[in-house]
């Protein structure tokens, strides 16, 4: 019989800067870029995170898809009119120094295999520039999406990722980043019916894309950044998500989290299931699409009618509901974390994503206490995940001593 110590370990927290798409005002930014970092790395201080994920977008004046048509509208906290070069990165360093507070990752989530030739070469080179900000940071990784070819299936949107996307991470790997994806399926990216519009949105397709990048020997550069609200949008539970990729030797893909949660209504699964509302969404107008981009906007409906994002913290549930997988089981996706994959617990990010619309406010004042209570939520718990994890696999374990009750089981309905 061996004696284990209790040694839980915590993941830190952070949270995206597109919760405060304008915390510096425009007339400030736009002649200094850098400030609007700076004044990120403070706030995320007052909040009490840890780190934040630096989001990176084109600018509203270079932007091919108006604000009108988002759903979670975007943050160019990262502005990279101009490129990004030591003397900005030194800048930042030192803020980062002053607050305390570190850059997780870079963030730019576009459609990277978009259609238009020209569209797909701007967000590309953007790409590359976000790339050149998280070396010159020193950060690990850039998030975003892999995106779709609209006008072809998922399938033949394979040769386009071989093509199209490795390139990309021929990149990634000459600058030492990771490539993480976010598995949002998109739905709203599209007037037609498609509701899969970033191929990378689920455990199959993640697989299949690395086994694509280990031919062209960039498999390591290809990881998830999952978010658990997509999985519920999906109606998949992250338990047996870990345990698929578990059983199927690729434990190690997930790198990186945000915390986002996903409350399905069951009035609008019942009327239109899961895939979401098909007609009548307000998108077409006379039996066309529309060419107004707030009408545009309506395509998202495919999503909205079944669900709405939650703020980890600002929910109650039906305790049914987290059995039916109709919204996130924060403990227990904690727990699977540490039980299925192959985590450095440590170094691996739990960033908060605040796409809980009634709660976007876009005032400081107003959204600092909402924020700082998601983010203490998030860390406690992640706190009482990690304890219950030592407490359990360690500390019992190691004494021999049963662990009570069954909790909850992969592939279990």
């Amino acid at each position: 019989m061996s004696v284990r110590a209790f040694e839980p370990q915590f993941m830190p927290i952070g949270v995206l800067t597109a919760a405060l798409q304008e915390l510096t005002p425009r007339d400030v930014r736009d002649p200094d870029p850098d400030r609007a970092i700076e004044d990120w790395l403070e706030f995320a201080q007052e909040l009490g995170a840890d780190e934040i994920q630096l989001a990176a977008a084109l600018h509203p004046d270079e932007s091919d898809v108006p604000a009108e048509a988002m759903l979670d509208p975007v943050a160019n906290t990262l502005d990279l009119r101009a490129p990004f070069d030591p003397k900005r990165a030194d800048r930042v360093l030192a803020s980062v120094q002053a607050t305390g507070v570190g850059i997780a990752d870079l963030g730019y989530f576009d459609n990277m295999l978009h259609q238009d030739a020209a569209i797909r070469k701007t967000k590309h080179d953007f790409m590359i520039r976000v790339f050149d900000a998280a070396a010159l940071l020193g950060s690990r990784a850039v998030c975003g999406f892999v995106g779709r070819h609209q006008q072809k299936t998922v399938q033949e949107n394979l040769s386009e990722f071989e093509e199209g996307f490795i390139p990309l991470l021929k990149e990634a790997k000459s600058r030492e980043l990771e490539y993480r994806i976010e598995q949002c399926p998109m739905p709203g990216w599209t007037l037609d019916d498609s509701f899969h519009n970033n191929i990378g949105y689920t455990p199959g397709t993640w697989i299949a894309l690395h086994k694509i990048c280990e031919k062209h020997g960039v498999g390591d550069q290809l990881r998830i950044h999952y978010d658990p609200s997509h999985a519920i949008l999906m109606g998949q539970d992250t338990r047996s998500i870990f345990q698929y990729l578990k059983d199927e030797g690729y434990g190690f893909l997930i790198a990186g989290f945000h915390v986002k949660g996903q409350v399905i209504n069951p009035k609008g699964l019942a009327a239109w299931g899961y895939g979401g509302q098909t007609i009548d969404r307000g998108d077409y107008v006379n039996g066309t699409p529309s060419e107004n981009p707030a009408d545009q906007g309506n395509a998202w409906k495919k999503q909205l009618s079944i669900c709405e994002h939650e703020l980890p913290g600002t929910a109650k549930h039906d305790p049914l509901a987290y059995l039916q997988n109709r919204t996130v089981d924060w403990l227990d996706h904690q727990l699977a974390a540490r039980e299925l994959l192959d985590l450095d617990v440590l170094d691996t990010p739990l960033i908060v994503e605040h796409e809980y619309g009634a709660a976007r406010v876009q005032d400081r004042d107003l959204l600092k206490p909402i924020l700082q209570g998601s983010i203490a939520f998030t860390r406690h718990i992640d706190e009482a995940a990690a304890s219950m994890f030592s407490l359990q696999n360690e500390v019992l374990a190691g004494q021999d001593i049963p662990v009570q009750g069954v909790g909850r089981r992969a592939y279990h309905t």
